[in-house]
């Protein structure tokens, strides 16, 4: 066995979240090693290069807020921007706060165990390595293990097979190819109209239609990103008292002045207040975005089923195939269930030529073969297979860690029923281990960057209180877990996220044989961020330290 390294923490992961997590600690003068699987910094923005990749949250506000000097020298090309991009800023806040003297890469950590003598956790890596810490941060991500079905004679296809969640580094030539995508969820969203454009031919395979609202655009405008940078410190707090961790912040300076919209001519809140004429007028100035702005969609079945007839509606003018666009018409769930996706010309890509929509619900895949696709109707040619299938997410890269606890408890065996955690922040027979965005926090339904910096500068004072007060261990006391759990799903309770018809990834439902549990909390980032103050200020409520 090689030399164990003993360090005050180990993080694993070097995504934005092992990034600050690394910078934080190492501010508090800490010994700190970050593990990284990559070959570099970027986490889920290194790993998904897929085309079209693209942050649906507005580049100034997906970005750091813990160093005014790093707002103010960072330009970004776009409103909403692409992964090279975003990658190229991870790179940018790696090299300017020297954050990879502190990071191991082509480092993937295979066994993360408790030393219940020493009260120090081990880190096993694939390589034999191990590292000792007080404490274990894992910076593992929430959508960072790629879902990959399996299909009966999937090893029998002899063309390339790629997923969108490991795209490669080497660009990839598809030119004159007959391509498959398998899934049309956010990532097949984004793929699929720049795969049409790549491909000789692309074939989708569709289990369920999804709603999306067209992305923005725009390229990013030196006046807008400086009257931001201006305002950062208005907008940082903005954020904070915001329930997706997003300002809201309009530029004033920087647009032209436009006339006072009529008293009148507003939309109401509530969209069942509007006559289906109203409705269609509406869509029709202000595009199918205006439909996530009504209050009654996301807690009234009624209105939700109004706004998602006027959102088919919507796909019916745009693709001219009516038998196509009524296969890509979400039917069985409504706007609201999952995550919303942007898309940039995803409809009228069912327009080209060299696109085939395959509804495989209706004839639903049986194998892989060869030379393609079999379905329980027809076969399909392909030379390149892509799984667009999403991940395993909030718990994936968790279990995958293979932690175990306190008296031998593994996190899988805890976690049997579902995720069991503290603020999705620790979990109880798990001391001195903290998860960034874990289960149980806003985290996917949240600005990442807004909930990660919150994270990890909660995790940051907590340290520091307990090395201030000579204290050695943190963990949750078994009946907090419970109480936060049941909160978590009550206040789920009642919105389009948990009706019966929604089957999503935040339940797990993409995952054969996974849990059913509402995972992220739905109460708002101002709501849980103002929790998790008061729980500190009263020395930790709710946890056990020793």
């Amino acid at each position: 066995m090689s030399e164990v390294k003993k360090v005050d923490i180990a993080i694993v992961g070097a995504g934005f979240a092992g990034m600050y997590a690394t910078h934080r600690f190492r501010a508090l003068g800490l010994n700190v090693v970050a593990l990284e699987a990559g070959t570099d910094v970027g986490g889920t923005w290194y790993w998904n290069r897929y085309p079209g990749a693209r942050c649906d949250v507005p580049s100034l506000e997906y970005s750091f807020g813990f160093s005014p000097e790093l707002e103010k020298e960072w330009d970004w090309p776009e409103v909403f921007s692409a992964q090279p991009d975003i990658l190229r800023y991870a790179n940018h806040v790696a090299d300017r706060f020297d954050l990879r003297r502190d990071i191991r890469f082509n480092t993937r950590v295979v066994a993360v165990d408790y030393q219940q003598a020493d009260k120090r956790w081990r880190l096993t890596t694939d390589a034999g390595e191990v590292v000792e810490a007080r404490f274990c941060v894992m910076a593992t991500g929430c959508l960072s293990v790629p879902n990959k079905p399996e299909f009966p004679g999937a090893d029998d296809f002899a063309g390339t097979v790629l997923h969108t969640g490991l795209w490669p580094k080497e660009p990839v030539d598809l030119s004159n190819k007959r391509v498959g995508v398998i899934g049309t969820g956010s990532s097949g969203v984004q793929a699929i109209p720049e795969l049409a454009r790549l491909a000789g031919h692309l074939t989708v395979f569709q289990r369920s239609p999804v709603y999306t609202v067209p992305a923005n655009r725009k390229r990013m405008r030196a006046a807008v990103q400086e009257e931001f940078r201006e305002n950062y410190t208005e907008i940082r707090q903005m954020q904070q008292n915001n329930a997706g961790g997003v300002s809201g912040f309009r530029p004033v300076k920087s647009v032209a002045v436009r006339s006072p919209t009529v008293l009148a001519d507003r939309a109401p809140n509530d969209i069942l207040r509007l006559t289906p004429e109203q409705r269609a007028k509406l869509v029709e100035r202000q595009g199918l975005n205006v439909l996530l702005g009504f209050r009654d969609v996301y807690t009234d079945v009624a209105a939700n089923e109004v706004a998602n007839e006027v959102f088919r509606d919507g796909i019916r003018s745009l693709v001219k195939d009516p038998q196509v666009a009524e296969v890509l018409c979400p039917v069985d769930y409504g706007l609201g269930c999952k995550r919303q996706v942007l898309d940039r010309d995803y409809y009228d890509t069912f327009n080209r030529d060299n696109v085939t929509l395959v509804d495989v619900k209706a004839a639903p895949i049986e194998s892989l073969t060869a030379t393609g696709v079999q379905t329980t109707d027809a076969h399909y040619n392909l030379d390149v297979l892509i799984y667009a299938t999403g991940f395993d997410a909030m718990t994936g890269a968790l279990l995958k860690a293979n932690i175990t606890g306190r008296d031998g408890l593994a996190l899988k065996t805890k976690w049997e029923h579902g995720p069991l955690a503290y603020l999705g922040l620790q979990m109880h027979g798990f001391p001195n281990l903290f998860t960034v965005t874990g289960p149980g926090s806003p985290s996917v339904l949240c600005n990442m960057l807004v909930a990660i910096e919150q994270h990890v500068n909660w995790i940051a004072d907590c340290v520091g209180y307990l090395d201030a007060n000579s204290l050695s261990t943190i963990e949750p006391l078994p009946a907090s877990e419970l109480d936060w759990v049941g909160h978590v799903n009550e206040v789920a309770q009642g919105t389009m996220y948990t009706t019966p018809s929604c089957n999503s990834w935040y339940l797990g439902a993409n995952i054969p044989g996974k849990p059913r549990i509402f995972m992220p909390y739905v109460g708002g980032y101002a709501k849980y961020r103002v929790r998790c103050e008061q729980i500190a200020a009263k020395d930790y409520e709710g946890f056990q330290l020793g």
